[in-house]
């Protein structure tokens, strides 16, 4: 190509088409790479599919509308996932476009924050060279099933993934079945509704108040079912009863719990305690936790029904107590560590974390015994498995592929096996912890059943695990390997002048603190496949001393922060400068509702020698969502368009914004789109 020729994204953009792709994907589930394995803020696959190839192909006035049409055509779900007649068509005529467009080769292409891989996928889809680096080691494992195992073994690898998770599950449901028993009519628990409790201060009273936000089981509108909270005052206990499930009328208010915001209100003396007293009681061990409910489906009935906890329940829970001490003696004699994990929680204060405040100061105490005691079985059959395969034949590096695969499906189920899952009542269904990009205290939860074959239970999540890995080994059709690496941005391995383009979704100033939160994950995949991967678990928790997040905890006040993220983010981008051609593009995404983060990206793209020729605001979440969230959530993402700066003018601050919010305000008043410069630069 011609030395800084124009490319299809400096000119024009089909931005309408494809935000509503990007909007509309969030609700697609069967196939997508979300369902693989939580990453947060991962960005859209339509966006970085559609950016990817316009940011490739190049300006051609007499072929302009051909081609921008081909970046629309691109951009639905269905033409990847193989929905629609012509999708594999429109595929290829992409990649011969961006072949044509490099001279018959395919471009090298780079992601150096890759995150949980959407990025690289998609250049990767478009037949290109694809390398993907992370700092996360969780990322890295993440990538390395999304773009490298599939593209190696392809349908081999689907095939084997399904034989060893069927014998992973089978395993595990010997050990653990009987600890979530049936009822007698052949219902199956599908969860388990607890509250964290506490004595009330009252003196005079002294009751256990279980915790609860609200107590609807089930708010649809066709079907109504809460529990009702009963006080005993003679007793000096609270009892409680499910109305409605039998048409009974609910006189009382559900969404009135026992506790807000950490204040407590006991139901039977009418006494409260203030948010202070509620943590310091928690760090002093004085909370528990009750049993209050038992939600249950029968394999031949449609819905859920509901119905107290019985001695059978609690005595199932307790004998999984006892087999939880007996499993950890054994495992620990075998894996020659805790396999309960025992690592800390990041600091107090740190970014998105408040559950040390209420003693919760472990990876291990988000667990209650049963849910630690099957998620240490479920570790177990990995590790067994792998060893199977090994003695069955199979050659090394598949059997680690596979078992990579099983280490994160039981990482998924960590997900939503632990005591920050919530019971969504409007679904009925379990919602794992991660919620938003944060670990908030939960007051009452809902314990899953693995088996029960519902929402979130590791038997559904085969469906959804089977569907991703075909969907990826079907996207496998590059002409060459896809590379993950495990490193820093701000020391790429690689030459001058490497890359054709860099398309990378940088941190987002203090949005997302991943290393923290991927500590959660880390600890448990560290048990599982740890030994198969000695490099990326060498450290008791994810590496942090070179991340690029604005956190005040980790770098000792907001001030060092701010200069911290800016050094690191700058030296990433000029390290994105050193590895770009002199004629490559870089397409840079950023989001953030504050000028100060925008000052530092914009002010380390100009110190880097990057130089923004264009901006498309591309809206990636649905309103619906951030008006639930009731927050400032961006609707939009900024994906910056840059080049390498080939002269030494540096332009002054003020004014490259100004000109960067009148652009955005053109563009979204030509796509009739509704959102402010506010709302995306300040």
């Amino acid at each position: 190509m011609h030395n800084q020729q124009h490319r299809l994204i400096e000119t024009d953009f089909p931005l309408r088409k494809v935000s509503e792709e990007s909007v509309r994907e969030k609700n697609i589930r069967h196939g997508h790479i979300s369902t693989l394995h939580i990453w947060w803020a991962r960005r859209p696959l339509a966006a970085s599919r559609a950016t990817a190839l316009a940011a490739l192909l190049p300006d051609d006035p007499a072929r302009r509308e051909k081609l921008l049409n081909l970046v629309s055509q691109i951009a639905p779900w269905e033409v990847v996932s193989g929905k629609i007649v012509g999708g594999d068509y429109l595929l290829e005529e992409a990649r011969a476009a961006i072949r044509d467009a490099f001279g018959g080769r395919a471009p090298r292409v780079l992601d150096p924050f890759a995150g949980g891989g959407a990025i690289p996928l998609e250049a990767l889809r478009l037949g290109c060279e694809t390398y993907a680096l992370d700092y996360n080691p969780v990322a890295v494992l993440l990538n390395k099933a999304v773009l490298e195992y599939p593209q190696r073994y392809g349908k081999e690898l689907l095939e084997a993934v399904k034989t060893w998770g069927n014998w992973v599950l089978e395993q595990a449901r010997q050990e653990l079945e009987r600890f979530y028993p049936k009822d007698p009519d052949g219902s199956l628990p599908v969860g388990y509704i607890w509250a964290r409790t506490l004595p009330c201060q009252n003196p005079a009273c002294g009751a256990e108040i279980p915790l609860m936000r609200q107590t609807w089981l089930a708010k649809k509108e066709n079907e109504k079912v809460a529990l009702r909270l009963v006080p005993d005052r003679t007793a000096k206990r609270v009892d409680a009863e499910i109305v409605k499930q039998k048409g009974e009328p609910i006189d009382f208010d559900p969404e009135e719990g026992t506790v807000a915001r950490a204040h407590v209100r006991c139901p039977v003396c009418g006494g409260t305690i203030d948010d202070d007293t509620t943590r310091l009681l928690f760090r002093e061990g004085k909370a528990g936790q009750r049993l209050m409910a038992v939600v249950l489906h029968h394999p031949e009935r449609t819905g859920k029904t509901y119905r107290l906890p019985t001695e059978r329940d609690l005595e199932a829970y307790r004998a999984a107590e006892a087999a939880l001490e007996e499993k950890r003696r054994k495992l620990r004699e075998v894996w020659g560590i805790e396999p309960v994990p025992d690592e800390p929680l990041p600091p107090l204060e740190t970014l998105g974390f408040r559950v040390q405040r209420y003693g919760l100061v472990r990876w291990g105490d988000l667990f209650n015994a049963r849910q630690k005691l099957a998620l240490v079985t479920f570790a177990d059959a990995v590790r067994r498995a792998h060893a199977e395969m090994l003695r069955a034949g199979y050659e090394p590096d598949l059997a680690k592929a596979v078992t990579t695969y099983l280490g994160l499906i039981a990482d998924m189920t960590a997900a939503f096996c632990n005591v920050l899952a919530r019971w969504e009542n409007t679904s009925e269904a379990i919602k794992q912890l991660f919620s938003r990009q944060a670990l908030p205290m939960l007051w009452d939860y809902a314990e899953l059943n693995p088996f029960s074959g519902s929402t979130g239970s590791t038997e559904a999540g085969w469906d959804y695990y089977e569907k991703v890995i075909d969907h990826l080994a079907n996207a496998a059709r590059a002409a060459t390997q896809p590379h993950a690496h495990h490193g820093t941005a701000t020391s790429l391995p690689w030459p001058d002048d490497y890359f054709d383009a860099v398309l990378t979704d940088p941190p987002y100033y203090d949005n997302v603190n991943y290393s923290a939160l991927s500590d959660f994950f880390y600890v448990r995949l560290k048990h599982t496949i740890g030994d198969l991967y000695p490099d990326l678990f060498a450290t008791p928790l994810t590496p942090k001393s070179e991340e690029i997040v604005q956190d005040p905890n980790r770098q000792g006040g907001r001030e060092q922060a701010r200069i911290f993220f800016e050094q690191k983010l700058t030296q990433a981008f000029r390290e994105i400068h050193r590895v770009l051609k002199p004629d490559g593009i870089a397409v840079i995404v950023f989001a953030h509702k504050t000028t100060e983060a925008w000052e530092a990206v914009i002010n380390a793209l100009l110190e880097a020698g990057l130089y923004m020729t264009a901006s498309w605001p591309i809206h990636t979440e649905m309103q619906a969502r951030l008006n639930a969230q009731e927050t400032a959530s961006l609707a939009s993402s900024i994906y910056m368009v840059c080049r390498k700066r080939a002269s030494a003018t540096v332009g002054e601050y003020g004014r490259v914004r100004r000109e960067i919010e009148e652009r955005v305000r053109q563009k979204l008043t030509q796509f009739g789109m509704k959102a402010s410069v506010g709302q995306i630069s300040s």
